[in-house]
């Protein structure tokens, strides 16, 4: 399984998704660019010019003609896919922790960071197709009290909102009136990454206390449990085989502190449900902070702290395993 290195961004990787094709891979950075590539050989198209901060979430329209981006810039952008032109842009009190588009792309989401005596708020904006009518007007405000959403996605058909919490906290809001629905705490740290499987029964979580969780979608309830040694930064399920796959490592900040085999920077492979880890794939040189998986599921995408994106395509071993 020979990688592809992807090297454009200058800093730690924040966020990489594919679009709803699979033909091209967005990824997000600590430096001001998001870029786009081309999946199937790493060549990079462009990037998306106008941020002034690290850029922390991204998301790509069902058609993919449309980019979201929140930033620690204190700005949520709208970006044209084809010619890397913003669209528009949402000025915001604090910075932009996550970013989403509802499906159907009528509408979108953006979550602002408990900072500088703000509260962490959801907002939800309509997204329209004539952006001449494109205003700063939202269509529902959420105030969460406690601490700050690390995460957030929409359920399905729009009806809920997913938000994770810095305290290991997962709460299902009202996407109408705002209200909070439920709410658990099975984590003991922050959630790092929420992810969903194609029928959206269930979802993958990922948090700083070493676990990864799936949990189902309307009670949350536990239903299987993956314990690492090392915090986990992010969670992808595969769209083909009943495999999960596990991104982390030791905290950048100890990194210097120790090798690169005691940082345990490695992508690690379970089987969904016997919760036990089938293989590892090594490469990066420091704590992977964002995983996803090709719509196809024959390849996967890992971005590094190090600054590196590496596209793998698995081997045909991978596809005949039991």
């Amino acid at each position: 399984m020979r990688p592809i290195l992807l090297a454009g961004h200058t800093r730690s990787l924040t966020k990489i998704k594919y679009n709803r094709d699979g033909d091209l891979l967005f990824s997000t950075s600590k430096d001001n660019k998001p870029q786009v590539w081309f999946s199937h050989n790493g060549e990079r198209l462009g990037s998306y010019d106008g941020h002034n901060g690290a850029v922390w979430d991204l998301d790509v329209s069902y058609d993919s003609t449309r980019l979201l981006t929140g930033s620690a810039d204190n700005s949520c952008r709208l970006w044209d896919v084809m010619s890397g032109k913003q669209l528009y842009k949402w000025d915001t009190r604090t910075a932009v922790r996550a970013v989403a588009f509802a499906e159907g792309n009528k509408k979108a989401l953006y979550v602002t960071d408990a900072t500088m005596g703000q509260q962490s708020t959801l907002w939800v904006v309509p997204i329209e197709d004539d952006l001449e009518n494109q205003t700063d007007e939202f269509e529902l405000k959420i105030v969460m009290p406690g601490k700050k959403a690390t995460v957030a996605c929409w359920g399905s058909l729009n009806k809920t909102i997913y938000t994770g919490h810095e305290d290991g906290t997962i709460t299902i809001w009202d996407a109408e009136t705002g209200q909070s629905i439920t709410s658990v705490r099975e984590h003991t740290e922050a959630i790092t990454d929420i992810q969903w499987p194609k029928d959206r029964g269930y979802f993958i979580t990922s948090s700083k206390d070493c676990t990864a969780k799936i949990f189902d979608a309307k009670t949350l309830r536990v239903m299987k449990q993956y314990i690492t040694q090392r915090p986990v930064n992010s969670a992808a399920i595969s769209p083909i085989r009943p495999h999960i796959a596990l991104g982390g490592g030791q905290d950048a900040m100890g990194v210097t502190t120790s090798g690169a085999k005691a940082g345990q920077f490695e992508t690690r492979f379970f089987h969904l449900p016997f919760e036990e880890e089938i293989g590892r794939v090594k490469g990066h040189f420091g704590p992977i902070n964002t995983l996803a998986f090709h719509p196809d599921g024959k390849s996967f995408a890992s971005g590094s702290e190090d600054g590196y994106i590496r596209l793998h395509v698995f081997d045909a071993d991978y596809f005949n395993f039991k």
